[in-house]
């Protein structure tokens, strides 16, 4: 298809800048299909749209990667070249986020409303944390415990989605894009101040703990997806899939160490800078 001819998986990794790009392109793409098409639906209509346009792209990654985990042993080339593959994700999942952001903040209010629909229903459903100014060593620990196993649940799905539809994580974390361009979006319509001033301010405040979280997500779905590719292309029993598996949980126990570090940062960093 002609989205999938913008780049090849190997020229991501050489350039993984330009997926910045791309997430934009098939994001605004999807919004303005499921705007004129599927008004009603838009706001789930345009994250499968997205998903679906950056499916073949992330599958021949993942494909590549598991190719990795045959021809090379050392775990630490291993991870290495695997940051390559989590580094152009994370450009492609920046570039949903921005691309949804700016339509949330130049679109009508009506528009809006219509188009992140669902997504402004499920922010008005999360519960606001609000951090104590007291110390409370307990209260930040109950905080702590429950910001890090919500986001462990999620991990899971994002595993689990990918080792069942190969790279299917990438419907939860374009969900999660939505989210969080609709939360930054609301941030700035209701403060006041330029606009550059609090995109700035918006996205810092959300990408603080945003960023290790969002990789970690990706290192699991990765996983997942190299298990996956792996299971149709090897035997169970044999050595490199023994190998592919401790690779694999490499990624998982980075996600972890990743999700307690972001969880960290939301607690403890965040409600100190805003």
């Amino acid at each position: 298809m002609v989205l999938e001819s913008l780049i090849n998986p190997i020229k991501a990794e050489r350039e993984p800048w330009e997926m910045l790009f791309i997430g934009m392109i098939y994001s605004s793409l999807a919004i303005i299909i499921s705007h004129y098409i599927f008004r009603e639906d838009a706001s789930l209509i345009m994250i499968f749209l997205t998903s679906f346009a950056a499916v073949p792209l992330i599958y021949g990654a993942i494909k590549i990667e598991e190719k990795k985990d045959i021809l090379y042993e050392d775990e630490k080339f291993l991870i290495k070249e695997h940051g390559k593959a989590l580094s152009f994700f994370m450009f492609l999942f920046l570039g949903f986020v921005i691309s949804f952001l700016v339509w949330f903040i130049f679109l009508p209010s009506d528009t809006t409303s219509i188009l992140f629909k669902t997504q402004l229903r499920d922010l008005r459903r999360i519960e606001m944390v609000s951090y104590a100014t007291t110390g409370n060593f307990t209260n930040l620990f109950t905080t702590l415990s429950k910001i890090f196993f919500n986001n462990v649940k999620v991990m899971i799905f994002s595993l689990l989605f990918s080792l069942c539809y190969g790279f299917g994580a990438i419907f939860i974390l374009t969900w999660n894009a939505s989210i969080i361009a609709t939360a930054i979006g609301n941030f700035i319509r209701n403060a006041t101040g330029g606009y550059l001033a609090l995109v700035s301010v918006g996205l810092v405040r959300y990408m603080i703990h945003g960023i290790p979280e969002i990789m970690a997500y990706f290192m699991a779905a990765l996983a997942g997806g190299i298990i996956s590719v792996a299971v149709i292309r090897h035997d169970f029993g044999s050595e490199k899939f023994r190998h592919i598996m401790i690779d694999s949980l490499d990624l998982i126990i980075g996600s972890l160490v990743l999700l307690f570090i972001a969880a960290l940062l939301e607690v403890f960093v965040t409600p100190l800078l805003f």
